[in-house]
């Protein structure tokens, strides 16, 4: 039993999950014909371990509603929170210090239950690193007593720059894994802790990803768990080695989205999810 819990202090956690917990095709497919919709979050959190909430990118809700959900879901469970658009989009990122603090203040009623915020970058931002710079200074390590981590998902290529992992690494910024066919994907650890989307599930395979490909994956999050670094994924740099064990969130976007919570349940069963 020791070494067994040895072995634990030595793995990162792994979190399953996928975009959000309002999707009218889950009904009978994910959700029960008969669950009443205000249960959605109750009965998602307790099939997956993490979501990641979409919703602010266009909308942020007030504090009150934070701990709503916060209420709802189990010990354990976090909430990814995507950033809104109002910032991300702003042309020069380093003036947005203000919208940042207000939005982050508000994230912050989550409470224990916040995971990762999420700040996600147009196809068309080019890397600048003076902006760049200046804006990864505006995301604080915590706010109200609440600790935050923050990731950063990059769709130029542009991003593909040993600069920008000079910046993210000094900051303590994740990169997101965006395992997307349209963007650019580098899996260089930049971060205390991992943090990818996946978005190729497919509406003919029930677990959206061949069996194959879910074990593929959950053989990845243990190594990221572990301290590892897996070398059959695209990097600016080379793989790290000898890292130390991170926390480690998968989430299923887009594609088939009708197929993503089976997929984040089947992946964080075969990775044992926290």
């Amino acid at each position: 039993m020791m070494a067994e819990k040895k072995q634990r202090a030595k793995q990162g956690n792994v979190r399953t999950g996928m975009g959000g917990w309002t999707f009218a095709p889950w009904r009978g497919l994910f959700y029960p014909d008969d669950l009443a919709q205000k249960r959605e979050l109750e009965f998602a959190s307790r099939q997956v371990s993490a979501i990641e909430i979409n919703g602010t990118y266009y909308r942020a809700p007030a504090p009150e509603i934070y701990r709503q959900w916060a209420a709802t879901v189990p010990d354990g469970f976090v909430f990814s929170v995507k950033a809104p658009r109002h910032i991300v989009q702003t042309k020069a990122l380093a003036s947005t210090g203000e919208r940042v603090g207000r939005f982050l203040e508000g994230v912050a009623a989550l409470g224990d239950r916040l995971g990762p915020v999420l700040w996600q970058f147009l196809p068309t931002r080019v890397f600048d690193p003076d902006d760049i710079a200046a804006f990864l200074t505006l995301l604080p390590d915590a706010i109200d007593g609440v600790p935050l981590r923050h990731a950063v998902e990059v769709r130029h290529p542009s991003f593909l720059d040993p600069r920008w992992l000079e910046l993210a690494r000094a900051r303590g910024i994740a990169t997101v894994y965006t395992d997307s066919p349209d963007y650019p994907n580098l899996a260089d650890l930049t971060g205390p802790f991992v943090y990818a989307r996946l978005m190729r599930s497919q509406a003919n395979r029930k677990t959206g990803y061949t069996a194959p490909a879910l074990a593929e994956w959950a053989s990845r999050a243990a190594t990221w768990a572990g301290g590892g670094d897996p070398a059959d994924l695209p990097h600016v740099g080379k793989a790290a080695v000898g890292g130390v064990p991170r926390d480690v969130f998968v989430f299923f976007i887009s594609a088939a989205k009708e197929r993503n919570p089976a997929a984040a349940m089947a992946l964080g069963e075969l990775a044992g999810a926290a």
